[in-house]
Formats: structure tokens, sequence, C-alpha cells
């Protein structure tokens, strides 16, 4: 498998692809060797988790460096993504002994009562490419605290970056049964899906989610699914500052190459704010410096996949067709490499692909509304139910369209980002489950319930 820097084209890595047969032989290696790692001491395991941390700290520059070279993003983010694993591998380091505890019920009746918690046993990880530190960290670190095997598979454009995990995991203390890379592409992902393992943890598309949980259903074992987003972005037009709502927004929509799941896909402007808005949002737009993810400066490197071109230029020239108006960007950017340039389409409708099907990409389209009635009719109408964000003056006036959008989290003027202590979760066809706050430490165990009498 050849391993493709997205921003020269360049070849760095070949990588054998593991087999139907060497990956039934890495699970069942995890099999025993999860048996034993159920029996370290929960501390001792923390400790190891601990390590693996600070090791990330270590080798953060050849970490970013490997991140930036086989997915693109620009290297300030890699190293800003490095950072915020190793805060949320502090909060499961400094929170699981506590979610992770005996339960006592009752202590002083007849039948005293207490809640353990046990490992799932040997679970599977088919991760993501575009964040696969912090989408990682989410499964696996609290999957190997609270005592499970982790079969790991990091999408094919981060498979690098999974082996330095998994080195840095060894160099920790986490035994080579217990947490084991797969590498490969789709054919590895279904043998995954194969093996009678005890949970499956992805994240990924929609219809890849779906798929994982038809073929694993008849196994009544947790399935998880982090899935995308279409998430809108209402501005109210009592903002404060326009100019830098404008550049918010901007950010959550380009950051990563708009290759966040919650990425701002769609906004919506009241009319009394319109023109200049999106007027300021353009001029931002077109002062992003696009070029070598490696370079000081660089806000917009290469897309990580070469189809994404074309699936970008589709939605483009559909929402240009239909009355959009283009006010920055718009093309692929011909040459070597993967590049969009940042794109804007005001006028923007839901005709429109570009507001209706998930981009991931540097794009975004932009609509007027007349009022906040409106703007949360259009903010639901998706099938999707990641995020979504206000940006408005008053907390009041935010918080009734919050009780009454279907999303998993909202944004009181902020947007795209995650906390460690609150759960991240999805609802519709965003994904099944939650990690992250203490729910996404016990998403890796199972209760068993102790009636005790004598």
């Amino acid at each position: 498998m050849k391993i493709i820097n997205p921003f020269d084209e360049s070849v760095i890595a070949d990588v054998q692809e593991d087999t139907r047969s060497s990956i039934s032989e890495k699970y069942r290696a995890v099999k025993n060797g999860q048996q034993k790692w159920a029996l370290v001491p929960l501390k001792e395991r923390i400790a190891c988790i601990s390590r693996f941390c600070g090791l990330l700290e270590e080798e953060k520059d050849t970490l970013a460096l490997t991140l930036t070279q086989e997915m693109g993003k620009p290297l300030w983010q890699s190293q800003n993504e490095l950072a915020g694993a190793q805060s949320r591998i502090r909060f499961f380091i400094e929170n699981s002994e506590k979610w992770l505890a005996d339960e006592w019920i009752t202590e002083e009746a007849a039948t005293r009562e207490k809640i353990v918690y046990e490992p799932l046993g040997v679970i599977g990880n088919i991760s993501a490419w575009n964040y696969p530190y912090l989408v990682g960290v989410n499964v696996f670190i609290p999957a190997l605290i609270g005592g499970n095997g982790v079969l790991y598979k990091p999408s094919e454009y981060a498979t690098l970056t999974g082996a330095h995990i998994q080195r840095l995991l060894y160099k920790s203390g986490i035994p080579e049964d217990v947490f084991v890379l797969v590498a490969g592409k789709a054919e590895a992902g279904q043998a995954l899906l194969d093996l009678p393992l005890d949970g499956y943890y992805f994240t990924g598309s929609f219809k890849t989610g779906q798929y994982i949980a038809s073929q694993v259903a008849g196994r009544l074992v947790p399935v998880q699914l982090e899935l995308g987003g279409k998430d809108p972005l209402y501005v109210a037009d009592d903002v404060a500052d326009l100019r830098q709502v404008a550049e918010a927004a901007l950010e959550g929509a380009m950051y990563n190459n708009g290759q966040s799941c919650c990425a701002v896909e769609r906004i919506y402007v009241h009319e009394n704010i319109y023109e200049p808005f999106v007027e300021a949002f353009a001029e931002a737009t077109q002062k992003m410096k696009t070029g070598d993810p490696a370079a000081e400066g660089t806000e917009i490197g290469p897309l990580s996949r070469k189809e994404q071109q074309a699936f970008l230029t589709d939605q483009v020239s559909d929402a240009l067709s239909k009355g959009g108006r283009l006010l920055a960007g718009g093309h692929a950017i011909a040459g070597k490499g993967y590049f969009f340039e940042p794109t804007v389409i005001a006028d923007a409708d839901h005709t429109m692909k570009i507001m209706t099907e998930e981009s991931f990409g540097p794009v975004i389209g932009i609509r007027k509304v007349s009022s906040d009635e409106e703007a949360l009719e259009l903010m639901q109408d998706t099938p999707y139910g990641l995020t979504a964000a206000v940006y408005s003056s008053s907390e009041e006036r935010a918080h009734r369209l919050f009780s009454r959008l279907n999303t998993g989290t909202v944004y009181w003027n902020c947007c795209d980002r995650v906390s460690a202590g609150l759960p991240w979760s999805g609802r519709k066809n965003s994904g099944l489950g939650a990690t992250l706050s203490h729910l996404g430490i016990r998403a890796f165990v199972q209760p068993k319930a102790y009636h005790l009498r004598g």
C-alpha cells in the first residue's frame, strides 16, 4: 500500500497490508492478551497511558510532520491536534478511576448491592484520517484503561500516524498483544467486521457506518458510530461585532481544509446584516494563504484525497447553475497536489448540493433568512444532527433555538470545538453512542450487578 503525500503526490512510504489471515492471527493474539491485561490493576493501566501522553509531547515535532506529510493539514494544525490529544488523554487519566470504581448501592441491608464495571473484551477501532489522534484517543485510550484489547485500524490515509501510535503505546508499557494495528483499506475493515469482536467503534461517513451496523447487528454487541454532519451556523441580527463573527465562522468552515465532522458546512444570516456579513466573510476568505502545509503561515493545505477535488467541483457547479453567487474561489488548483481554493457561495438555497450534502472541504454556502423561525426551519432541514451554532448577543435568544434543534451539540458564539468533559454524540445520521465525558469512559465497560448476602 503506497502512502502518498497529497501536497506533491510523492510516495513517502510503502506499507504491507494485512491479509484476512494475518488479521485473524492478530485477533487470536489480542484475545489472549486481553485476558491478562484485564487483571492488571487499574492504576497500572492508567500509568501506562500517562507515559504515552508524555511520549506524545516528547516526539511532537516528528509526529506532527508525519501527520502533515500523509494527510495534508497545515503543520501548525497538526501540532494543535497533538496538544488537543494530550489534553483529552489527561481527562481520561484524571477521571477514569472515579467512573470505573465499584459502585455500592446498598451497604447496610441484609443483602448488600453493588455494580462492578468489567471490560467488554476485544474491540475493533476503525478510525478516521482527518483527526487521527483526536478521534483515535477518544476510543483506544478509554478502551485500554477499561481493560480491553484493541484491534486498531487507522485509515489508509493516516497509516504512518497509526504506526507511531502503536510504537509509542508499546514504549509506554502497553503489551504488544493488547493493542495491535491492522493496516489496509476496505478489505481490512471487512475482515474486522467478520471477526467475533466484543464491540465495534467507527468514525467516518454515514454510508460506511450504516453498513457496519447492518453487518454486525446480529451479534448484539456494542456498536458506536461517530459519523458525518452538515452543521449549520446562524448569525442573528444583534451580533456585537459582525466582522469578528465572520472571521470566527470562516475558521469554523475552513479549519483542517474543511475536513472536519463538526466543520461549519452552511451559514444562515439574518437579512438585516446579510450583505455586510457576506462581504466581510468573502474578504477574509480571499486573504487565506493556500500552499505547502509544512510552510509557516499556510492556512489551507491540500485535500487528503484526490477524488474530493471532483466532488467539490460538482457541488460548486451545481450551486452556480441554480443561482448561487460566487464570492471567492470555486476551482481545483491545477498542478501537483490535491488543492481546492477556499470557496464562498452566497445566495445559496436548499435545492443546491452545497447546502444539503456533506462537503468535507474548504467550501461554504451562505443563505439569507428573514427571522429566527426561518433559520430554525432551515437548520433542521437535514438528515444529520451533529452540531449547530448560533451567534447572537442574547443567550436567551440562542437557547430558544437550542431547545428545538435535534443535534448532539450546540454552540453559542463559538463553533467547531470539542471538550473532553462533554459527551461527543450525534443524532439521526450523525451517529450512535457517545465518546468523551464520563459516558465515553463507560462506553468501553459493561456493568455487573452484585447481590451479596451473608
